[in-house]
C-alpha cells in the first residue's frame, strides 16, 4: 500500500504535519540502520568498459515505490528515458489495481534506457544500491509493503546477471549494508510500462507528501553522493 499524507477534517493540519515528520523520521531511520550512516558504495570490481560508440541498451530494476526510482536514474548521466512499469509477474499487461493486490507476481520497476558509451551497467546498479532504495528491505521499502515493492534486477543477458551477482558479493563482502542484500537477480521476461498518471509522477508532483519525504531526498542524495553521475 503506497502511503499518501493528506489533510483532512479529523486530522487537521497539525496532524497531517506530525504525521509526516514521523514518516520521515522512519524512513531515515531505517536508512541508517541499514548503512551505518555512509551511503558511499564502492564502484563495481566487474563491469564492462565503455562503448566506443553511442548506442542503447536497457536495464530493469525494482525496489519500491517506481516513482522515486524513475525520478532517480532522470538524473543519471548517460541515461536517456526512465519508465514506470511492471515486471517480473505471470499476468499479461497488469494494471496498477492488480499490481497492487500482490497477486500478479510483479514488482513495480523501471526501464532505464542508457547509452553504454556514457555510462556503465555496473555504474547503473552503483546508483540503484547506493540512493535508488534500501536493498535490506525484504518485500517493502519504507512505508510500502508487500511483493509488489520487492528489490530485484531483472537482467537481460548473461553479461548484466555477471555484473549484478559479483556487485552483490563485492557489497557483501565489503560488509557495506549492516543486513543482508535480499535483491533478487532474475531474468527479464516482459516489461509492461505503468499507466500514463504514474509516469514523471515525481516530477509533476513535487508538493505531494510522499515525493517530498521518499523520493526528493534520493534525487538530492544522487547530487551529492554521486556528483559524477548526476544531471539536472
Amino acid at each position: 500500500m503506497r502511503v499518501e499524507v493528506k489533510n483532512s477534517p479529523v486530522v487537521g493540519k497539525i496532524g497531517t504535519l506530525i504525521a509526516v515528520l514521523i514518516l520521515a523520521a522512519t524512513v531515515i531511520w531505517n536508512r541508517v540502520q541499514a548503512t551505518g550512516g555512509s551511503n558511499a558504495l564502492p564502484d563495481p570490481a566487474v563491469d564492462v568498459p565503455l562503448a566506443a560508440k553511442s548506442g542503447q541498451q536497457i536495464a530493469v530494476v525494482a525496489g519500491g515505490c517506481f516513482w522515486g526510482i524513475q525520478a532517480v536514474f532522470q538524473h543519471v548521466k548517460g541515461v536517456k528515458d526512465a519508465t514506470s512499469g511492471y515486471s517480473g509477474g505471470s499476468v499479461a499487461s497488469p494494471r496498477y489495481d492488480e499490481v497492487s493486490t500482490g497477486n500478479t507476481g510483479h514488482a513495480e520497476s523501471v526501464k532505464i534506457t542508457f547509452d553504454p558509451s556514457q555510462i556503465s551497467y555496473g555504474q547503473l546498479l552503483k546508483v540503484f544500491f547506493s540512493v535508488a532504495h534500501d536493498p535490506t528491505q525484504l518485500n517493502r521499502q519504507g512505508p510500502d509493503t508487500g511483493s509488489q515493492y520487492r528489490s530485484v534486477i531483472f537482467y537481460a543477458n548473461d553479461e548484466q546477471r555477471h555484473i549484478a551477482e559479483a556487485y552483490i558479493s563485492q557489497l557483501e563482502q565489503a560488509r557495506s549494508f549492516r543486513a543482508l542484500i535480499v535483491t533478487q537477480v532474475v531474468p527479464l521476461k516482459a516489461f509492461y510500462a505503468a499507466e500514463a498518471y504514474h509516469q514523471n509522477y515525481a516530477t509533476l508532483h513535487p508538493d505531494n507528501p510522499y515525493i517530498a519525504i521518499n523520493d526528493a531526498p534520493k534525487v538530492e542524495h544522487l547530487r551529492q553522493q554521486l556528483p559524477d553521475l548526476y544531471k539536472k
